[in-house]
């Protein structure tokens, strides 16, 4: 950040520009151009805001804005980033040997489950043999009951 800064302060000097000019041109505070100049980042509340102003400083300033951007966002990701590469490499690996465990609750159904699935249905047709065969016996040996009783009369 104070690398970005200094060049910020450089160029401003370099084209004879006051920090009070630039403050009052950009409608910021003379503290903001001053802390941006020495790359004090923690006198602003937010990084995003402070991107803001920094790009339109180097705009102002007549800067490749683009460039010192990359800068910044280099300098945040590096400020910012608490895990190596090496950690996200490895983080990758097991996330993709996690994906190959499936859990019991998710996992695909193996041939045994396929197996009891397939009984579970025949015995259940057997069943429904079995409650039609039953209704039916009845319906025949209530109907000879019903014809003996209205012969023997």
């Amino acid at each position: 950040m104070k690398e970005i800064g200094q060049k910020l302060k450089d160029k401003r000097e370099e084209n004879g520009v006051s920090v009070e000019e630039v403050a009052e041109d950009l409608k910021m505070r003379p503290s903001q151009i001053e802390a941006i100049e020495s790359g004090d980042k923690s006198r602003f509340d937010d990084s995003f805001v402070l991107k803001d102003f920094i790009l339109e400083y180097s705009k102002y300033l007549g800067l490749d804005s683009e460039k010192i951007l990359d800068e910044f966002n280099e300098y945040m990701f590096d400020v910012t980033s608490k895990i190596s590469l090496e950690d996200i490499e490895n983080a990758k690996k097991e996330d993709e040997e996690a994906k190959k465990v499936v859990s019991p609750y998710t996992k695909i159904s193996n041939d045994n489950s396929k197996k009891k699935i397939i009984i579970g249905i025949i015995a259940f047709i057997i069943i429904v043999i079995g409650i039609v065969f039953v209704v039916n016996f009845t319906n025949k040996d209530l109907e000879k009951d019903n014809i003996t009783y209205a012969i023997g009369r």
